[in-house]
């Protein structure tokens, strides 16, 4: 690829490893006996999940200089798109298991996470814990019956791994989202850590002297050096 389409594929790093996440909570969603609203709203999920794989193929087939070349090199997202559309994994419910081709993306992680340990992947990372500690937390007040504050106390509370004990979910659909709401306030705090760590990291290197060559005629040197100093030592 050239480089005007490495930079817009750079761009869609990070949608489609979101959207391959997104993929363990829809499928726990399907396995799961919730009512018609939850059902809706998992099908809504993972059609966003399939169009963002999509609109990434799309766009890249258009960008890229050899198109042949590119489905060629990206057997992966192709396979992603044809065999898990919605519309034939919910039809075929056999298929359905083809929708853990979508976790591959994942394998991508390691080379984002100096992305993600940067400021602006910190910045990312905090608005998806902030969405997620107000979206899980409205989701689990309507499931397990309860008002938004409290809800919004119980995500917070579970995010922080705090745990007090005071509220927990009692429904399948409840412990579902608790699932979701631990993952990834963990993943944050993770991050932060580990953002820290690389700061420090980065500062020491830049703070370290560099050591002397030590080739094989200067260490001859300070041999012949610190024989002569004990053979004929200094007189005071």
């Amino acid at each position: 690829m050239d480089e005007r389409s490495q930079r817009i594929a750079s761009r869609f790093e990070l949608p489609t490893l979101i959207a391959a996440g997104l993929t363990v909570p829809v499928i726990l969603l399907d396995r799961l006996s919730l009512p018609a609203a939850w059902r809706t709203a998992a099908d809504a999920l993972n059609w966003a999940i399939w169009l963002t794989f999509l609109a990434e193929a799309v766009v890249m087939l258009v960008v890229v200089p050899s198109k042949l070349r590119w489905v060629r090199t990206h057997p992966l997202d192709v396979a992603i798109i044809v065999l898990t559309p919605p519309f034939i994994t919910n039809v075929v419910t056999s298929l359905s298991v083809l929708r853990l081709l979508r976790l591959l993306p994942l394998l991508r992680l390691g080379r984002l996470v100096r992305t993600l340990l940067s400021a602006e992947g910190l910045r990312y990372a905090a608005l998806l814990a902030l969405l997620t500690a107000f979206t899980g937390g409205a989701l689990f007040a309507s499931i397990e019956n309860k008002s938004i504050g409290v809800g919004i106390y119980w995500a917070m509370a579970t995010m922080t791994t705090v745990g007090y004990g005071d509220i927990v979910p009692t429904t399948a659909g409840g412990r579902a989202m608790a699932v979701v709401v631990m993952l990834v306030g963990t993943g944050f705090y993770a991050l932060v850590i580990g953002a820290i760590a690389e700061r420090f990291a980065s500062a020491a290197r830049a703070n370290k002297e560099p050591e002397p060559d030590l080739t094989e005629n200067s260490m001859l040197k300070e041999v012949r050096e610190i024989s002569a100093r004990a053979v004929f030592p200094s007189s005071r």
